[in-house]
């Protein structure tokens, strides 16, 4: 229905004949004169709105205008709005299409501001930015990126972490590698230049970083052989010798027994010996020929001391994603007896080397820590590091033949079944190697040498056993 103010058709509504209309009116049209009309609206409240319209022939048909609505918009800016549009319609112009246009032109003003911004934020993107991105979305290690984190936070971040990427260059680079070479760690340089490579050849292929790197990836222009001591060698090939096995027992031995016999009073100051814990660790390793870290990460569920066998899962293991592979060792007697004397030191608790708060695993670096401490005269420190040993105790050979590490303890171990006739292959798989070979062979084969490698192990441990109980050991003579 059409409704008409009290001054009749065509006239014009009265703001509080406008305020006086009541709900049942819902739906029905209020013409206003000139062209004008409004809709009754009841809203959910109950309270009342009025939308105006302007109608006008366009094109031969009739054509609509939104003018406002009332109570929002007061009855004389919607007629002055429906005169505007009369006018624009005098000139051959649509109100409508020119409202339209209006929006569209402020929209893309808005976009073009918004573009602008973002566009200068991309360009100021920095280091740490990238590397946020990179860690999230472009590496996955087997420790969900800690060392990453560690590394970059410490080594990183604080020099260029806040430098934009689009300024960043090989002197850079070079700077923050040059203070790591500063404190004599060889293979934290190349470490930490392999991954900062890596995380920058990541931005090279993606958007937005792509196009910050238009002078090309810095890392490329990095010589790291030039940062390095001139006799380091990036593939370690220590190896302990017969007199250096049993001189590390006597160590061992020496120092406990030495600590031991200090009187309660100077027990605080006394030198100690690597614990006992550790000790066995060594031992371990040695005579399993495992990674230092897949037995800090073992469990004791895997280790049955009597059956003596210990399985690695393949997520304890090392090795690319994919790649890892379960690994089961049988325990030569030496190895057996190390681990039951562990079990009596931490077999209540889940982990063979539980944290102290019996959380998880102790820290995989932990031993490989106090082994170096006890060699510092290989380390380029001029004080003790905090809560740290700093001694030669450890030290193998009044240090003729280098440092030694957890990690060159397990070449010993293979380089001695060599010695013994253990075939290579046969090595490889004590040291849980993924083979090669035609992948047809590799799927279709599937024979565990669990004999094969139980030998080799006991050939192994019973060598060891010769090293400790003789004062002088006969090199083996191959037939």
């Amino acid at each position: 229905m059409t409704r008409y103010p009290k001054a009749g058709k065509g006239g014009e509504w009265k703001v509080k004949e406008l305020q006086a209309i009541p709900a049942d009116w819902k739906g029905d049209t209020i013409s206003d004169g000139g062209g004008l009309s409004g809709e009754v609206r009841v809203k959910a409240d109950g309270s009342i709105s009025i939308r105006f319209k302007y109608a006008f022939r366009w094109n031969g048909k009739v054509a609509w205008h939104q003018c406002g609505t009332f109570p929002d918009t007061g009855i004389a800016n919607i007629r002055a709005e429906r005169d505007r549009a009369r006018q624009k319609v005098a000139e051959g112009i649509n109100p409508s299409d020119e409202k339209k246009a209006d929006r569209i032109k402020k929209q893309a003003a808005n976009e073009a501001v918004i573009a602008e911004a973002e566009r200068k934020a991309t360009e100021n993107l920095t280091v740490a930015d990238l590397f946020e991105e990179w860690i999230k979305d472009g590496v996955a290690r087997q420790d969900g990126n800690a060392e990453l984190k560690r590394s970059f936070g410490k080594n990183v971040m604080p020099a260029i972490g806040k430098k934009a990427l689009r300024d960043l260059t090989e002197k850079d680079l070079l700077d923050v590698l040059r203070t790591l070479r500063a404190r004599g760690l060889n293979r934290a340089v190349v470490i930490l230049n392999n991954d900062m490579g890596q995380m920058l050849r990541w931005a090279e292929k993606r958007k937005p970083w792509r196009g910050l790197m238009i002078d090309g990836n810095p890392a490329d222009l990095v010589e790291v052989e030039k940062l390095l001591d001139h006799d380091y060698q990036e593939q370690r090939d220590r190896v302990l010798s017969p007199d250096e096995i049993r001189e590390l027992r006597d160590i061992f031995e020496r120092m406990d027994h030495e600590y031991d016999a200090l009187p309660a009073g100077q027990k605080y100051s006394g030198i100690r010996s690597l614990e006992k814990k550790a000790q066995l660790a060594i031992w371990v390793c040695l005579s399993t020929l495992c990674r230092i870290g897949e037995l800090l990460k073992a469990e004791w569920h895997h280790v049955d001391l009597a059956k003596g066998t210990w399985f690695l899962p393949a997520e304890n293991t090392k090795g690319h994603r994919g790649k890892r592979q379960d690994h089961h060792i049988f325990l030569s007697s030496f190895a057996l007896r190390q681990l039951k004397e562990l079990h009596t030191l931490t077999g209540t608790t889940s982990y063979l080397f539980p944290a102290t708060n019996n959380t998880g695993h102790v820290d995989l670096k932990s031993i490989s820590k106090r082994v170096g401490d006890r060699q510092v005269q290989f380390k380029n420190r001029n004080k003790p590091l905090a809560g740290r040993r700093h001694d030669n105790t450890l030290v193998l050979s009044n240090g003729t033949n280098g440092e030694w590490t957890p990690h060159d303890l397990r070449r010993t171990g293979a380089t001695m079944m060599q010695e013994l006739g253990v075939n290579l292959d046969i090595i490889d798989r004590c040291q849980n190697h993924l083979l090669g070979g035609a992948k047809v062979r590799r799927h279709y084969l599937h024979h565990d040498y669990a004999k094969e490698k139980a030998e080799a192990w006991r050939l192994l441990g019973e060598r060891i056993e010769a090293i400790l109980n003789a004062a002088i050991v006969i090199p083996i003579k191959r037939v």
